[in-house]
């Protein structure tokens, strides 16, 4: 059963206290080489991007000033990912110099998720909309990144009574994995240092990136060129610094500008399933023709 936490418990204030406000971060970004990758906007970077934006609205719409979420006890509260949706994406059409304008904004689903959209623009021509769904965790008894508590905010009061039905909460609840041939296995070693998060899990970005490294091992000729269309990625575990994670292809076809696949991340350990991952992968030019480095 989930645990009911008072919203100042949470959030670490109550209702006698003046609400503070948390910093506003910039919503128009110059790009260069630490947002982008070869074939245009680096999804990895994106991702955290948003997800940092994602835990200052969160904050803000609590009143804080900084987004430090702590049980009453003391406890670290986090803000895990259930889910992540990528849709109507153009990432390859950014370049070095451009002003990427994030329009973002924050709903509470329930007392326990949360959604933020992110509206992506480029000289005012959409380029992608991004949505994220979180959930309040906090590490179980015993420690470790295989079991965490969902925790249920009393007072966080979604805006309408019911999810859209092709919503992204809705199709992370929907969701259930079948039996299903692999159609290729390959695995990876994470890196405290490089695939972990502050928390010391493995970092919701980090599954991305494992996915797109099996991919340049079962489709090189297309990842060479790839940019993300649309994407899903729904997630349903994690792992501890040491363990191992199987990249499971279960279906992939051609599409008619590139392809379409599904992975599913396994702790090797235990074979648990960490996340399942869809993938609509769009060919591009070479963008080192079309834009060459001076």
């Amino acid at each position: 059963m989930n645990k009911i936490v008072r919203l100042e418990d949470i959030f670490g204030c109550s209702a006698a206290k003046p609400k503070l406000s948390a910093p506003k971060l910039p919503d128009r970004i110059t790009l260069g080489m630490p947002h982008l990758s070869a074939n245009g906007l680096s999804e990895g970077w994106l991702l955290k991007e948003l997800g940092h934006r994602h835990w200052f609205l969160l904050a803000e719409a609590a009143g804080m000033a900084v987004p430090d979420f702590r049980t009453a006890s003391g406890e670290p509260v986090y803000a895990a990912f259930r889910a992540v949706s990528l849709s109507g994406c153009d990432l390859a059409s950014a370049c070095e110099n451009d002003v990427l304008t994030l329009s973002s904004s924050l709903e509470p689903l329930s007392r326990t998720q949360v959604s933020s959209r992110h509206r992506l623009t480029i000289a005012g021509r959409p380029i992608g909309t991004i949505e994220l769904l979180s959930t309040f965790v906090k590490r179980d008894v015993g420690g470790g990144n295989h079991n965490v508590a969902r925790i249920a905010v009393d007072g966080l009061s979604p805006k309408r009574t019911q999810a859209p039905a092709n919503g992204i909460a809705a199709r992370a609840a929907a969701f259930r994995s079948a039996p299903a041939a692999e159609l290729a296995r390959f695995t990876f070693d994470p890196c405290p240092s490089q695939d972990f998060n502050g928390a010391g899990f493995l970092y919701f970005t980090s599954f991305l990136a494992l996915v797109d490294r099996a991919e340049w091992q079962f489709d090189r000729a297309c990842a060479l060129t790839a940019t993300t269309a649309s994407r899903d990625i729904f997630y349903r575990g994690n792992i501890d610094p040491g363990e191992t994670v199987a990249v499971a292809l279960l279906a992939h076809r051609t599409t008619t500008d590139g392809v379409a696949h599904h992975c599913r991340l396994l702790r090797v350990t235990d074979g648990t399933i960490i996340a399942d991952v869809f993938s609509v992968r769009a060919r591009t030019s070479d963008r080192h023709d079309r834009h060459p480095i001076q």
